[in-house]
């Protein structure tokens, strides 16, 4: 019986989902995928770890999302000069901030980081110790009750590279499941492909859902395409509003190098670049839990009249 009630564990586990934002005339979804296995060790690295389960998006956030998060009332965000489909790119971290409070705001939850427009730019405060998150450590950026958020070092890193448990645990040198150099194109879906080292002047990213192969958790795009901001500082204490913020993954002109594990950078969180976007992060579906405890409490049901038969 201990061997059902695990094989039906397995079947509900979360599979991808979309959630809905915007008003009407101008929603749009992004698409989530689970990362499990909480608990996992940190890759040689030191990076990876991370203690709990938690969603990231499917794909980067595409410029349709930024144009339409507009239209229902975001303010002070812009992007370009991709179009359509194509990654929201060209804004700085406190933009792509700014977007992350806008699908918790618009949803009727808190708010991830505390942002403030002075007119000409934004700026942010540390949250205090006692409204900060806490899971995996104190993080003085994000909201301890935030649904949405931008996706912390370890956390890009995790859904990027990890192997996904079990008894070959580890890291792939590549974020499509590969530790093989991946192939370069413009666009595509394909096993071992990325969109990177295509230096034609007139190249550009493909739309998000053609950005190469998939991660181990099926996230698209982490490599390659355009570079993707973290939420957490250059040093990981995640203690100064102003410090250089990470960026990881390189972008569709990137060396295969920038594509691993190994390749890190940083910059001023006001920096803009058209190769550098985002892509968002989220707690878990309330319900994945729901139905792990209505299975579990089943099961012992079950197991409790067979017992007084």
């Amino acid at each position: 019986m201990a061997a059902l009630f695990a094989a039906v564990t397995l079947s509900i586990q979360p599979s991808a989902q979309a959630d809905t934002f915007g008003t009407s005339g101008n929603e749009f979804t992004i698409d989530f995928v689970n990362i499990g296995n909480a608990g996992n060790a940190a890759d040689t690295t030191s990076y990876g770890a991370v203690p709990y389960e938690y969603r990231a998006s499917t794909y980067e956030i595409t410029q349709n999302a930024i144009t339409k998060a507009t239209a229902s009332g975001m303010a002070n965000v812009t992007a370009g000069p991709w179009t359509g489909n194509q990654p929201a790119a060209n804004l700085n971290w406190y933009e792509a901030a700014a977007f992350v409070n806008f699908l918790n705001t618009s949803s009727g939850k808190t708010a991830a980081y505390d942002l403030s427009w002075s007119g000409t730019a934004w700026s942010m405060e540390l949250w205090s110790s006692d409204q900060a998150w806490t899971a995996g450590g104190t993080n003085l950026y994000r909201n301890k009750d935030a649904y949405y958020f931008l996706p912390s070092e370890n956390e890009w890193y995790k859904a990027a590279y990890y192997k996904g448990g079990g008894t070959n645990a580890g890291y792939w040198l590549y974020p499509t499941a590969s530790s093989s150099v991946l192939t370069s194109v413009t666009s595509g879906t394909s096993a071992g492909t990325a969109v990177y080292r295509n230096n034609n002047p007139d190249s550009a990213p493909a739309i998000v859902n053609s950005a190469g192969g998939l991660s181990p958790y099926s996230t698209m795009g982490q490599g390659g395409n355009v570079w993707e901001w973290n939420e957490s500082a250059l040093d990981g204490t995640n203690s100064s509003s102003s410090e250089f913020r990470v960026f990881r993954g390189g972008n569709w002109g990137s060396a295969a190098g920038n594509l691993r594990p190994s390749s890190r950078e940083s910059d001023d969180p006001l920096q803009q670049g058209v190769y550098l976007g985002f892509r968002v992060a989220s707690v878990p579906e309330p319900s994945t839990y729901a139905l792990l405890l209505m299975t579990g409490a089943g099961w012992l049901l079950w197991k409790r009249r067979k017992a007084s038969l």
